[in-house]
């Protein structure tokens, strides 16, 4: 079992931005729920609370950016992309100004159906030019991410996750802008995770390997630019095939980039793309939306046999043996 860290987002904003004057953050009303509550109270001169109207916020933020400041816009993933689009691509990547937008609650990590499961964001975000678009996995990238985000020079969109978050990484290996993290080598098959699906790669592939599958698995935090020479060595050293795991539609996101770049220098492996196939989620627990959608250990497995033509007699009690996270953290049912 691994640490799980209680809101990380929370106080590392408020410790992070106390010598960063020109750091702002606008809420659309959703302060608490976004984590952003103890920088409001720290540093309340620093907060703008507009309510919901997130059309209005990104021109809101746009001018702030202008006369020199950094806003960090906290709402939920499915209000910072969907609903302002247009917005955010006119008022805030048009012109290249340093705004971001922190989306929560990506995915399939809360039980608030079609409405608030952001299932779509990061095709969009990936369409707009001039956005980088970056997405933490645990709790030390959910802190890491910031110093990040901060260093780009242009608009910047933040699959950010909240609550319970598992430590998957060490604390001192922070997430880095456009490097994968390489969390086991081998050379049979290749899987590229993203977000909250790597627990579940990390699960499968240690199972996996047990059976004697070399597996070489990337954790992938930067969507956009996805040009990271380590991947691409990646996809073309391995024997079987590979498999892309994603809290998100397989159209526009993690998969599609990777299927991007295969067909764009020319390798010839197969392909395997977990994550919502063209549909929309009903609402339900974590665990059982992943589970429903295949986007657990269990569909990875699957996926294996598939490339490999071998049958891994891996079953749940195997899954379980190796589970990475904690118990409290992965059932627990996320409150909007």
């Amino acid at each position: 079992m691994t640490e799980t860290v209680t809101r990380p987002h929370r106080d590392h904003l408020v410790r992070w931005a106390a010598d960063k004057p020109e750091v702002l953050v606008l809420s659309a009303d959703l302060t608490s729920s976004c984590e952003a509550d103890a920088f409001r109270d720290a540093y309340p001169q620093r907060f703008f609370s507009l309510g919901m109207a997130e059309q209005n916020m990104m021109g809101f933020a746009a001018g702030l950016a202008r006369e020199g400041f950094f806003p960090y816009i906290h709402t939920f993933a499915v209000f910072v992309t969907r609903r302002p689009f247009d917005q955010v691509a006119m008022a805030i990547a048009y012109p290249n100004l340093p705004v971001r937008l922190v989306g929560f609650l990506p995915g399939l990590t809360t039980p608030g159906g079609v409405t608030h499961q952001a299932i779509d964001d990061v095709g969009l975000m990936r369409l707009i030019p001039n956005m980088t678009v970056l997405e933490a996995g645990d709790a030390t990238e959910v802190t890491s991410i910031l110093d990040v985000a901060q260093a780009v020079d242009g608009p910047v969109y933040i699959r950010q996750l909240r609550g319970e978050v598992p430590r998957l990484f060490p604390a001192d290996e922070p997430m880095r802008l456009g490097r994968a993290r390489l969390l086991a080598d081998g050379d049979d098959l290749c899987v590229i995770s993203s977000g909250i699906c790597t627990e579940e790669a990390l699960r499968a592939t240690a199972a996996l390997q047990d059976r004697g599958l070399g597996v070489r698995h990337l954790h992938v935090s930067t969507l956009k630019p996805f040009d990271d020479p380590a991947v691409l060595e990646a996809l073309s050293a391995v024997r079987a095939g590979v498999v892309t795991m994603e809290n998100h539609s397989i159209i526009g996101g993690l998969g599609a980039a990777v299927a991007e770049r295969m067909a764009g220098h020319g390798i010839g492996r197969r392909l395997l793309r977990l994550g919502l196939r063209d549909t929309y989620a009903h609402g339900a627990s974590r665990p059982y939306l992943l589970r429903e959608y295949g986007l657990d250990a269990a569909a990875l497995v699957r996926a294996a046999e598939d490339l490999t033509g071998t049958r891994l007699d891996i079953d749940e009690a195997d899954l379980a043996a190796v589970r990475v996270g904690t118990l409290t953290a992965a059932e627990k049912t996320e409150d909007l």
